[in-house]
């Protein structure tokens, strides 16, 4: 008997507990849809944008190979071997943040924590990519000197053009991944949050 009545004291302090827990507000609700129909607009646009850079990508290769082969094959393949290898890493990451699971206020919130997640790889390998990018292009010059080294003496003003174009993206590619970066981190701190306040 003494059991039972500890039992149902418990139920009533769990009952008493649950009642004075406050729901989550019909404003917030509206708030948190609006900001994940912006983020499937934002999903979708970047989805197309990824597209379309990998067809100007794969059309660029295909150029490349055809106006200047003397630089080789080894250029036009190693931007297609890039450019495959980039949208499949990206795809990928981006599994399971397509929708919701469900459209509760929780599986809204767990869409837009594994979104923000998958953002944050992504720049971390965009930063790795850029780097690898140069060396494979330092690479390829090199093993492709005795060829290309007739079009450099021939047309020096673009070479450096386009040597200094490549110096000078990588730091505003990595000042932009690390802006975007803190960014990413202060909005997985605030849907952190949101999560465990649904829990606590």
């Amino acid at each position: 008997m003494n059991e039972r009545t500890t039992r149902d004291r418990e139920l009533d302090l769990w009952r008493d507990h649950w009642g004075r827990v406050p729901g989550l507000s019909p404003d917030f609700h509206r708030q948190l849809q609006k900001k994940i129909a912006r983020q499937n607009r934002r999903f979708l646009l970047s989805a197309v944008l990824s597209a379309a850079t990998f067809v100007a990508m794969l059309i660029f290769a295909v150029y490349l190979n055809h106006q200047a082969p003397w630089l080789g094959k080894g250029w036009a393949t190693g931007l297609c071997v890039l450019v495959f290898v980039s949208v499949g890493y990206r795809v990928w990451i981006l599994r399971g943040t397509w929708r919701a699971e469900t459209q509760s206020i929780r599986a809204f919130l767990e869409l837009w924590h594994r979104r923000v997640l998958a953002r944050l790889r992504l720049l971390q390998i965009a930063i790795w990519v850029s780097v690898g990018w140069l060396v494979a292009c330092a690479a390829l010059t090199a093993a492709n000197w005795a060829t290309i080294r007739l079009n450099v003496i021939a047309h020096p003003r673009d070479w450096l053009a386009l040597l200094l174009a490549c110096i000078l993206m990588q730091p505003v590619l990595w000042f932009g991944a690390l802006w975007l970066r803190r960014r990413k981190l202060a909005e997985l701190n605030k849907v952190t949050k949101l999560l465990q306040g649904m829990t606590d």
